[in-house]
């Protein structure tokens, strides 16, 4: 399942996200006090998080940073009317903002960049667990080849087997035609 956290001060732009971004089938957690999403970070596992740049009780900036050392996994994106330079480098350097979104906004942009946001997550999501199974293989192998070789080591010869041309087994020491 698939959880956005939105973060705005005003409940209208929240309430058009959401409105917007319904049918996508995402569960969407809408803040309007950065103080009660950053509580929310600590109870869910968010793929995206969407928050205002300027917010009377914590700026936008200062807010994704948390988010960034609480769930370093979920993409970041910056909300804002007001963008200059200098602070899209900030967020991009600080808080590791995967896109910017203007105020007012296109719908379509809106869903394309958190279609691809999600998109991301999943993969690298799918790439931690894929890569998971690998070290749990690759440990299962070692410890295989480890007894391999303690066998081996008490028993010369038990890993090694003869096979013929067509890949049967040769057995040394016994008379087949007795």
């Amino acid at each position: 399942m698939i959880k956005i956290q939105l973060v705005d001060d005003e409940p209208h732009i929240l309430s058009a996200l959401q409105r917007l971004l319904r049918p996508q089938g995402w569960v969407m957690h809408p803040f309007d006090n950065p103080e009660t999403a950053l509580s929310a970070l600590a109870e869910h596992r968010y793929a995206v998080i969407v928050c205002d740049l300027n917010m009377p009780q914590l700026d936008g900036l200062t807010y994704l940073q948390f988010a960034r050392q609480s769930q370093p996994e979920a993409l970041r994106m910056l909300l804002s009317a007001h963008g200059d330079r200098t602070t899209l480098m900030q967020a991009i350097n600080r808080a590791e903002v995967y896109r910017f979104l203007s105020k007012p906004w296109e719908n379509y942009e809106i869903e394309s960049a958190l279609q691809a946001a999600v998109d991301l997550y999943q993969l690298r999501d799918e790439n931690r667990r894929l890569l998971e199974q690998v070290r749990g293989q690759q440990n299962t192998l070692d410890r295989q080849r480890r007894e391999l070789l303690r066998l081996e080591t008490e028993h010369p010869g038990l890993t090694r087997v003869r096979r013929d041309a067509d890949g049967a087994v040769l057995l040394e020491g016994y008379d087949l035609d007795d």
